[in-house]
């Protein structure tokens, strides 16, 4: 793709890196095909490739506003069109560009700005936004269906057990999880115990920053990530193998932690260092002797969160592990597109979260499973609020 970008932009590392990115498209069209806007709405600026066309018209200076904005926003960033381009087109990257630059160009309404500061206030803030969970599940039963359905029933981990092995973990504790369901890195923690290795929680540590990255906030972004790394530094140091995300929605970002601090020169080091150490929990149990893991077999429906199979590259790696464990693992057609959580996505973009929730579902569905199960807690509580089968991490198949 020819390009015309501003000699000032191109003058920045964040123009040379769009500039980069746009040159590599063909505007074949291949992504569209898998892209989910695109198939609810059909249009073209609803695709990757005419969003990439908004991106490029706004860098080279025409005039942008609020459609440009709208079809941004309706994007999921769950990257299933990176699987698909032959020419290796980095859309995420070029989004997360493009979001940047249109939120200091263009006019965001004043409800929509309070909307995306709110959720960037409570859902990054564990504590508060534990207690105002606890709140909605007090007044449940007098919410609306809509919002009451969002509203998970209370969950208790099981007990945390000690560190007492030589093989040392971290575990990135996140935001959202540990009051939506915290019995999911206990249940990692309990697991990996009985492969010898300890799971550590470090202390200070907490959202990773992917709410704020992907809305637009980058440098509040940044602020959680070196607040990560300094909680995590010192276990680093002292020779930790690993440090583990339990959801893929995290786990994502911080493996792009060095790209992202790349120009930070206090952190730059440090996050690379951090981005190579981290791996998602299939990973770990995948490259582990688990035959000694007991549990009852059952006929479960896989969800494969895009964070983990677009976003992490990580195709078939939890499928893998769940048939080593003894599961039947259920068709699913069009396994590769998005639920329709999307981290906030469900959210600000409640229609189109619940059509892609639907479709999902149904495909899911199909093969009459036992439970279904994913790997990123986004996707579980949204698939859980329309499904009447049990929705679950799928280490909590593990007895």
């Amino acid at each position: 793709m020819q390009t015309r970008l501003g000699s000032e932009l191109l003058e920045t590392a964040q123009g040379q890196e769009a500039d980069a990115i746009l040159r590599k498209c063909v505007h074949c069209g291949f992504c569209n095909a898998t892209c989910p806007t695109y198939q609810l709405k059909g249009d073209e600026l609803d695709g990757p490739r005419g969003r990439i066309y908004l991106i490029k018209q706004m860098l080279e200076g025409e005039a942008a506003g609020a459609g440009t904005m709208l079809h941004l926003d309706r994007c999921l960033t769950c990257r299933n069109c990176e699987t698909t381009c032959p020419s290796g087109v980095e859309y995420g990257r070029l989004l997360d560009i493009g979001r940047e630059i249109s939120e200091e160009r263009i006019d965001r309404p004043l409800s929509q700005r309070a909307k995306r500061y709110w959720l960037r206030a409570v859902l990054t803030r564990p504590l508060l936004f534990k207690a105002l969970l606890g709140i909605g599940r007090l007044a449940k039963p007098l919410l609306p269906e809509s919002l009451a359905s969002k509203i998970p029933a209370r969950q208790f981990a099981p007990a945390w057990p000690k560190a007492r092995h030589a093989r040392r973990m971290l575990v990135l504790d996140g935001c959202v999880q540990p009051a939506l369901a915290p019995n999911i890195n206990a249940q990692a923690a309990r697991v990996l115990d009985r492969l010898g290795i300890s799971l550590i929680r470090a202390q200070g540590s907490g959202c990773c920053g992917a709410i704020s990255q992907h809305l637009a906030a980058p440098e509040e972004a940044r602020d959680f990530m070196r607040r990560n790394i300094d909680a995590w530094w010192p276990h680093v140091e002292s020779g930790v193998e690993a440090i583990v995300t339990t959801a893929s929605g995290c786990g994502v970002l911080v493996k792009d932690y060095g790209y992202l601090l790349k120009n930070d020169l206090a952190y730059a080091e440090k996050a690379a260092r951090v981005s190579a150490l981290t791996r998602d929990i299939g990973e770990v149990l995948g490259r582990e002797d688990i035959s000694t893991l007991a549990g009852r077999k059952r006929r479960v429906a896989y969800h494969p969160p895009c964070t983990l199979q677009h976003g992490q590259k990580l195709p078939g790696l939890v499928e893998e592990v769940l048939r080593r464990l003894g599961h039947e693992l259920m068709p699913v057609a069009d396994a590769h597109l998005c639920c329709g959580a999307a981290g906030t996505y469900s959210i600000l973009q409640p229609e189109m979260a619940r059509q892609l929730r639907e479709e999902k579902l149904a495909a899911l569905w199909a093969g009459r499973p036992e439970v279904i199960v994913s790997g990123n807690i986004g996707c579980i509580a949204h698939l859980a609020a329309g499904s009447g089968v049990p929705v679950v991490h799928w280490l909590e198949l593990i007895e």
